[in-house]
């Protein structure tokens, strides 16, 4: 290392910004809440059921819990919560008469279509519409989510972070 020239920070260092800004932004978009008085805020569980759903309708509530992360005990109050809100329908598993599938109520894929267009113009915003490095921080972001989803633990941490 030359005295003129900068130390650069270790990638490991620089993962772990990316993954602390990744909390951060998640956090502060939901800090912000909706201008539309139509929208439904939803839980995080709740969010991820509602996006697993509208990629994967109609599941049962073992495949959910399965591709959330979700204990079943944990998914149950999801689901009836959900339900609550009319953005879920439950109805006769057509494979076996004893289970139930879920999926979106035409209100859910709507919430969720509203809600996604919110969450575009507050990003989109936050970054003064700049598109320069949207498809290669989308690219990377899709490849972090599904190596994390591949290699998820079978349970849940006894330490959550903070």
């Amino acid at each position: 290392m030359t005295k003129n020239r900068p130390r650069r920070r270790s990638d490991e260092q620089r993962w772990a910004d990316l993954a602390d800004l990744t909390l951060i932004i998640s956090r502060e978009i939901q800090y912000r809440g909706y201008a539309d008085e139509r929208a439904q805020s939803l839980t995080q569980s709740e969010g991820m059921v509602m996006r697993y759903l509208l990629h994967s309708e109609p599941a049962a509530p073992s495949q959910i819990a399965a591709a959330t992360g979700l204990q079943r005990t944990n998914l149950s109050t999801v689901l009836r919560g959900l339900e609550h809100k009319d953005l879920i329908q439950r109805q006769a598993d057509p494979n076996d008469g004893r289970g139930v599938t879920v999926s979106p109520t035409d209100h859910g894929r709507a919430n969720y279509a509203l809600v996604r267009g919110e969450w575009a113009t507050t990003v989109a915003a936050a970054a003064d519409h700049d598109t320069a490095h949207l498809d290669a921080a989308l690219t990377l972001l899709t490849a972090i989510k599904d190596g994390l989803s591949r290699t998820r633990p079978r349970s849940p941490s006894r330490h959550p972070p903070a």
